[in-house]
């Protein structure tokens, strides 16, 4: 128990019924995190970024109930989800602790995502991220004297005991998790806003998602976080993203795209390496996932351009490249990429601002 994020207010407001309102961003990570220990504690520190147009949409409607225990009811883009249901009530499980009040209400939760579900872009990221905001929203109707510091604190906190990477989501821009030598002020229990100078160029990067495959993973990210614990290169792992971080803080303060591009697809392989020599065994990526790979490789060199690569959990690819670049990288896309993309589909994204309340 962390007692900094136990509700404890003893005048409060008493409130009967409302409703809360979130879109939160996806987000994509340059370090990746990649194996915990109990209670959602991350093995390595990890920086992302925030999408603008990957997203979740929630809302929470509440109502004062006679029942001593939470109940809820989840819709997801319009229809009630039983399947889901297992995972939030472990999630509330785990935060109820922390956020006492909510044994008071019934929920209603109407969630929506902007982009395929359990397909590798970080769609537990932004759910979390959503749902966590809306249930701070209720707690400072409760107590209207939090302040914006504490209550995205306390979100990013709420958002990782559903999904460690859900806490990245809560800042703008770049967001930094876990403990590391190389940011001193970073925790293991929140994320906190990228507290360094960074290059313009790396502002306004744009990311295309590269759809190889929109179905659900076989493979869930709890389970392959969890084959961490006995990996034989896990040491090694947690050291270089450690040092990658370093080297990533660099390349952004001083606008070094070569830099920059080593350290982000070196992470993105070793991430499904890792995968890879677990035990058991799994592979995320799909064929033509390869295939895109050894196209940008093929085209960076041709042309020198400075797009580069990273994955997330999933087969999907994140094309990662300068604005200034963006009408030949759409070219190169439609005329190298397209083929190996699922029903022809990407999504275009740019780094985000963070979440909003609607």
């Amino acid at each position: 128990m962390v007692r900094e994020f136990v509700f404890n207010l003893k005048k409060k407001n008493e409130i009967f019924n409302g409703e809360s309102h979130w879109k939160a961003p996806s987000n994509i990570a340059l370090i990746k995190y990649w194996g915990k220990k109990s209670n959602q504690i991350p093995i390595n520190p990890s920086l992302s970024f925030a999408l603008k147009n990957c997203y979740t949409q929630t809302k929470v409607s509440f109502v004062q109930s006679d029942n001593s225990n939470l109940d809820f009811d989840f819709f997801f883009e319009g229809n009630k989800k039983k399947s889901f249901e297992n995972k939030l009530k472990k999630y509330f499980k785990n935060i109820i602790i922390y956020c006492s009040y909510l044994s008071k209400f019934k929920l209603k939760i109407e969630s929506s995502n902007s982009f395929p579900h359990s397909s590798g872009i970080a769609s537990s990221a932004s759910s979390y991220c959503a749902l966590s905001l809306c249930i701070m929203d209720i707690e400072k109707k409760i107590d209207p004297s939090i302040d914006n510091q504490r209550f995205l604190r306390k979100a990013s906190f709420l958002a990782r005991l559903g999904s460690g990477s859900a806490c990245r989501s809560t800042k703008g821009s770049y967001s930094i998790w876990g403990k590391s030598n190389v940011f001193p002020m970073a925790s293991d229990l929140f994320s906190i806003e990228y507290p360094e100078k960074v290059n313009e160029i790396f502002n306004t990067l744009c990311d295309t998602i590269l759809i190889v495959d929109k179905q659900k993973k076989k493979f869930s990210s709890t389970d392959g976080h969890m084959l961490m614990q006995n990996h034989p290169f896990s040491i090694a792992r947690i050291s270089q993203a450690k040092d990658n971080l370093l080297l990533i803080k660099n390349a952004l303060e001083l606008g070094d795209l070569k830099l920059f591009i080593k350290v982000v697809e070196s992470e993105a392989l070793s991430l499904h390496s890792m995968m890879m020599t677990s035990d058991p065994q799994f592979i995320l990526m799909k064929p033509n996932t390869l295939k895109i790979i050894d196209q940008i490789w093929e085209y960076r060199k041709k042309t020198k351009s400075n797009v580069c690569f990273t994955l997330d959990a999933g087969a999907n690819v994140h094309l990662i490249y300068p604005q200034e670049e963006f009408d030949s990288i759409q070219k190169f896309i439609n005329l190298k990429l397209l083929i190996f993309c699922e029903s022809g589909k990407f999504i275009n994204d740019k780094i985000g601002i963070g979440p909003l309340k609607l």
